[in-house]
């Protein structure tokens, strides 16, 4: 019966288990040696290579090792190849601050990938099943899990060179049991899966007992449950991929979004494009992120204030700007600037804008431009100082009374916050701000009109290609 239910399910999930070197994970206990004899039995049929693993925790000392002696024991007698090693694991835990559940898990995986690698086999086969699929959906749905995480347990994933497969998912506990006794296993039973003190127990006595008096079938629901939200969700990654590859620029640790057209995609792919973003910047995921971290992102792009700024775990920063968010890993710190220009000459700024002093002007007319800046040594001496903005820093603005923030005058010219830090700011000898070069200049602006004129002071903007951009990108 559990042989045909098995078949039954691995064909409906179209793996060909034929022709196979299989690594097949066993700890001992009644799941894992339950599947390791389900492939024995397969094994001429199929044509299949058996290779076991099994890792020793070392969390019972004598009883863990005596447990990986009996698997040794049972795979000798059957001509399968053993292969074990002993880890200590609470060493490991202690010193990468980990639950002793997660850092066995670590330690267990990594042998299982080094293995693979060195037997070269395609598949690692484990013996969750079907009510351990209860117990992960559950668990987390309960605590808050969203997207794929929800699904639970899959048939298959990508893992090291091939993949991992788990063909007892269709079966309950008290299947495996039968099939146990019926084979005549004597499985070892691990004591720490009856304490209260592991979250996986207490659903596993309290919440699941309830379930399957409620229909002893719950676990197949479950894990159709699991595979229908596995497909949708792989549909819906796939929407969000086309659609946010055009809409998001990539540039070197840095993703650009424009808010506008992301918010007119549907919510879902909105939430899903926000995960895309961070699982392409971060490689690998911040335990502390969370679902909260999503909601600060949508609520600082729906905030009709057009700048904020949100700080990530592991030095990722999230800056709104007008019409632009803008994700960036690490971001270089910030770079000052300080140049003297007493004579002609062309100073190259470090974001790629070029300030060119020369004698005197072209054209009078150019003295309305906002790019262009004449100084006569009768309203202002030299030397020409160009800085990067100070806090506080004000200018009088030609043509109107009193003095404004620097800050107030980016904010009216909508400049990107990221962009305002290496915008020059030109000043006299004493500090006085003259010239926001591209934007406004002070009431002591110069003019050519005098004859009078020393320099005039030219504003280039860099191009978006020597500033690390494409035409395309833009």
């Amino acid at each position: 019966m559990l042989d045909t239910k098995v078949n039954a399910f691995i064909e409906r999930n179209s793996l060909q288990l034929k022709n196979l070197s299989l690594a097949v994970g066993v700890s001992g206990g009644p799941d894992s040696l339950a599947l390791l004899h389900f492939l024995w039995e397969e094994r001429e049929k199929r044509n299949l290579q058996i290779n076991v693993l099994h890792v020793d925790h070392m969390f019972r000392g004598q009883e863990s090792y005596d447990e990986a002696l009996f698997v040794k024991d049972f795979c000798e007698q059957r001509n399968i190849p053993f292969y074990m090693k002993r880890i200590n694991v609470a060493e490991y835990a202690d010193k990468a601050g980990l639950s002793s559940q997660n850092a066995a898990r670590e330690c267990r995986y990594h042998f299982f990938e080094e293995m693979m690698n060195f037997l070269g086999v395609q598949y690692l086969v484990l013996g969750h099943h079907g009510d351990d699929q209860v117990e992960t959906v559950l668990m987390r749905l309960t605590r808050g899990s969203t997207g794929k995480a929800r699904a639970g347990i899959p048939f298959s994933r990508s893992f090291s060179n091939g993949c991992i497969i788990r063909p007892f998912l269709c079966l309950s506990k008290s299947e495996i049991e039968a099939y146990c006794e019926e084979k005549g296993l004597d499985p070892r039973r691990d004591p720490s899966n009856e304490k209260d003190a592991y979250s996986r127990n207490r659903f596993r006595k309290r919440v699941l007992p309830f379930l399957k008096e409620e229909n002893p079938l719950v676990h197949e629901h479950f894990q159709r449950f699991s595979e229908e939200l596995q497909m949708d969700e792989d549909l819906l990654a796939e929407l969000t991929r086309r659609e946010m590859n055009k809409l998001m620029v990539r540039d070197s640790g840095q993703i650009t979004i424009e808010i506008g057209p992301f918010r007119e995609m549907p919510m879902p792919l909105q939430r899903r494009g926000i995960k895309l973003i961070l699982n392409y910047l971060y490689q690998e995921r911040p335990a502390s992120l969370s679902a909260l971290h999503i909601e600060k992102v949508f609520s600082i792009i729906c905030n009709p204030h057009p700048s904020a700024t949100l700080d990530f775990p592991n030095g990722l920063k999230v800056v709104r700007s007008y019409g632009k968010c803008h994700f960036q890993l690490n971001p270089p710190e910030r770079q000052t600037f300080y140049f003297e220009i007493d004579k002609p000459q062309v100073v190259q700024l470090p974001n790629g804008d070029v300030i060119d002093a020369k004698y005197g002007a072209d054209a009078e007319e150019l003295a309305a431009s906002a790019d262009y800046f004449f100084i006569n040594s009768r309203d202002i001496s030299l030397p020409i100082k160009i800085r990067t903005r100070q806090a506080g820093d004000r200018m009088t603005l030609k043509g109107m009374a009193g003095s404004k923030k620097i800050k107030d005058i980016f904010i009216d010219s909508k400049i990107p916050v990221a962009e305002r830090d290496a915008w020059p700011v030109v000043t006299d000898p004493a500090g006085k701000i003259l010239w926001l070069p591209g934007l406004k200049k002070s009431n002591v602006s110069g003019s050519d009109d005098t004859g009078e004129a020393n320099f005039v002071l030219i504003y280039k903007k860099a191009s978006i290609s020597s500033r690390g951009h494409t035409n395309d990108e833009k």
